[in-house]
């Protein structure tokens, strides 16, 4: 299917899509196989959703790939999704950058190692005039210590208490410049949010699928953006409408 035939097959297609890439531990469990194994399988996936996401119309794609909480798993499993993470950079950047994808980070990159943290900023700086799609990497990444640095830096640059309204303080968070998500997939059939842009989810319309993520394909995109198209966001309102703009004050 051509990519203009599929655009035209969905009602509509998310502008920015965000995903909680949840269960590559039972999917690895359910094959007898180490958990480190499952998180290697869910980024051999990234090529996959990134592609589909291309082809269906999506412009921004943001992954939850490593949260601020996920410090406290065992330390063979945290050092093992750090030098995946490093492996897939390696392997996939320059073929995502000739597809015309954009990479940007959110999240704490100082606390990651200097090998990663130089190899993430390498991959921003390479894909920065990309505009097919921007991918928007999460990781050490969490929704409150987003709102918190945002607090801080506020207070920082000395904001008086009267110019303080939901505009500026989007302007701080690690998102600042991007739409908020559209559309929020979270695979394994967990329903929690996991401390995932908690301001910026305030009416995104949520999607949970039973599927791991390292089977979520593009066929299972597909549903997600169909279940999307029947949707009617209503934004606090009576009918379906374009958001409101975050007030002045």
């Amino acid at each position: 299917m051509s990519p203009k035939k599929t655009k035209e097959a969905f009602k509509k297609v998310p502008n920015h899509v965000a995903i909680i890439m949840d269960g590559n531990g039972r999917w690895a469990a359910a094959r007898g196989l180490p958990r480190i194994a499952g998180h290697r399988a869910g980024t051999e996936n990234l090529r996959r959703v990134i592609s589909a996401c291309a082809e269906f119309g999506v412009q921004i794609l943001t992954l939850y790939a490593f949260s601020t909480e996920n410090w406290a798993r065992p330390a063979d499993e945290v050092n093992g999704l750090l030098h995946i993470l490093e492996e897939v950079i390696d392997r996939e950047m320059v073929e995502l950058n000739k597809e015309g994808a954009r990479l940007v980070h959110i999240g704490r990159l100082e606390q990651l190692p200097d090998s990663l943290h130089k190899k993430v900023d390498e991959a921003i700086a390479l894909t920065k005039n990309n505009t097919r799609l921007t991918v928007c990497l999460a990781f050490n990444y969490g929704g409150r210590d987003e709102i918190v640095c945002a607090v801080r830096r506020i207070i920082a640059d000395g904001v008086k208490e009267d110019q303080v309204n939901e505009r500026l303080v989007n302007s701080y968070m690690f998102t600042a410049g991007m739409p908020d998500p559209d559309l929020i997939i979270r695979t394994s059939g967990e329903m929690r949010i996991s401390n995932f842009l908690l301001w910026q989810a305030a009416y995104s319309e949520l999607y949970a699928t039973p599927v791991y993520w390292p089977d979520f394909d593009k066929e299972e995109l597909r549903k997600a953006i169909l279940a999307y198209g029947n949707r009617q966001r209503r934004y606090g309102r009576i009918s379906e409408s374009t958001p409101p703009p975050c007030p002045e004050s």
